[in-house]
């Protein structure tokens, strides 16, 4: 869940696959240099109220939230360069952070923002994806968003080597974009697309609070570590840049990474909001994510050799 403050919000939701799975390997984080960013200085959302929501107003704000981040040399674009080296260890270390960890606990019934240890999640079958939007979304964004969503598609497969492929029906990975009342009466057409959908995930989408930009949430009802459908919710009220990045970072955690490390450098799997878009380590841990030696359902202590050598071979040399 991107709370631009987000992560991301992954949740078996129907065989509750996000719980603690056997033993930890918790790889020993690296210091990362990076002046400290101060936080954006923005005026404080009221409170939501009953009566029809001011769309000018949340506009207005996330304006602000852009043009303050981007003020401070944030949301890049650029995918990462010198100034944000990696090498195989670090990129391990990223993979064993993203994917084989979540910032939510749903345990308790309740969505907790604590990291806990997970299993490898990934989808076996090809994903679809299906953009779906709200009536207060003009048609030019509409085209826009489709047609970044086509591309992306088409680079997520690249990167990962796993079909995925943007669909005008029929998806199994659902994109929402849509205007703030739109989405809190989202409830019924949620229950009817994801059956069995747990009302810990349900509130997480109505009751999406201000500081969340948007949100995915992705089902394993097998409790295998396989993904069998997913959904995503994008905020209408963005500015271009806020609404890509959302669709960017939500979309790539729905495939199987659902972390966010603020070792990961460069990379949208990090809530520093430095990077907006896919990085190139981004795309190395969707290679790593899909590479037929790693399995659905393995535990850190199983995967981490395995994504040591990986890494190495990604690297151009040993890990």
């Amino acid at each position: 869940m991107r709370m631009r403050s987000t992560g991301m919000l992954l949740l078996g939701l129907v065989a509750a696959a996000a719980c603690d799975r056997g033993p930890i390997v918790d790889p020993v984080p690296r210091p990362i240099e990076r002046p400290e960013r101060p936080a954006p200085a923005l005026t404080p959302m009221p409170p939501p109220v009953a009566e029809p929501v001011d769309d000018t107003e949340i506009r207005a704000y996330y304006r602000q939230v852009t043009d303050s981040l981007l003020a401070q040399g944030l949301l890049r674009q650029d995918g990462g360069g010198p100034d944000t080296p990696y090498d195989a260890d670090r990129l391990a270390d990223t993979f064993m952070r993203v994917a084989l960890y979540q910032e939510y606990d749903t345990s308790s019934g309740r969505l907790v923002q604590r990291e806990t240890a997970s299993r490898l999640h990934r989808w076996e079958t090809p994903v679809r994806l299906e953009a779906r939007f709200g009536g207060s979304v003009p048609p030019a964004i509409q085209t826009r968003d489709r047609n970044e969503m086509a591309a992306f598609a088409n680079r997520l497969s690249r990167a990962s080597g796993h079909p995925v492929s943007a669909v005008p029906s029929g998806g199994n990975f659902t994109v929402y974009v849509v205007g703030e009342e739109e989405r809190v009466t989202l409830g019924p057409e949620l229950r009817r697309l994801v059956p069995g959908l747990s009302e810990t995930a349900l509130r997480s989408v109505l009751a999406l609070p201000r500081s969340s930009y948007c949100v995915v949430f992705a089902l394993d009802p097998s409790d295998t570590g396989r993904y069998t459908q997913a959904v995503a919710i994008v905020r209408a009220e963005h500015p271009d840049l806020l609404r890509l990045s959302c669709l960017h970072e939500e979309i790539a955690q729905g495939l199987g990474l659902p972390n966010d490390w603020s070792g990961a450098r460069p990379s949208i799997f990090n809530d520093d909001e430095e990077f907006a878009l896919l990085t190139t380590m981004d795309e190395a841990l969707l290679r790593i994510l899909y590479d037929p030696r790693l399995a659905p359902g393995m535990t850190p202590e199983t995967a981490a050799p395995i994504v040591e050598t990986i890494a190495g071979e990604i690297m151009g040399g040993p890990s």
